[in-house]
């Protein structure tokens, strides 16, 4: 059994994490593309399935590098970005805790379109999310994007 003192904070990791959570969302609509980047680990996985109601194919991006690719090529087809009037709605957070570096979250998300005039639901979905605590915090370090 873990001493109670070894244990980690749960609910100061719930809120660090329910936070980054936001920041990327946050980030995606309308931030700057680095400080987006900088809450993945280096290494970072984004697993993504199709949308064709948005264009989109299904891609796994691995690494900032391919990451950013992705954004950049979300920003310039208009799909997200500063300009666009979307929104990511993060709603429905469990956040699981293993250890002082690891965590996971399932959370739901709506996607709106559209947000100054008629707000539109686009998609929606869950992301299963896998995070580490290093020396920058904590990171997002694996998100598996489910539709529906």
């Amino acid at each position: 059994m873990t001493a109670e003192r070894d244990r980690p904070d749960t609910m100061s990791v719930d809120g660090e994490i329910r936070s980054l959570l936001a920041r990327v969302a946050q980030l995606a609509d309308a931030g700057d593309i680095d400080e987006y980047i900088s809450q993945f680990t280096d290494d970072a996985v984004w697993a993504m399935p199709a949308n064709p109601l948005m264009g989109m194919a299904a891609s796994t991006r691995q690494g900032h590098q391919e990451i950013l690719e992705g954004v950049r090529e979300r920003r310039a087809g208009g799909v997200q970005g500063p300009g666009t009037n979307t929104r990511h709605v993060i709603t429905t957070v469990a956040v699981e805790v293993q250890d002082d570096t690891h965590a996971t979250a399932r959370s739901y998300y709506l996607f709106l379109g559209d947000t100054t005039t008629t707000p539109t639901l686009r998609t929606m979905g869950q992301y299963d999310d896998a995070f580490v605590r290093g020396e920058r915090g904590w990171q997002l370090a694996h998100r598996t994007i489910t539709l529906g």
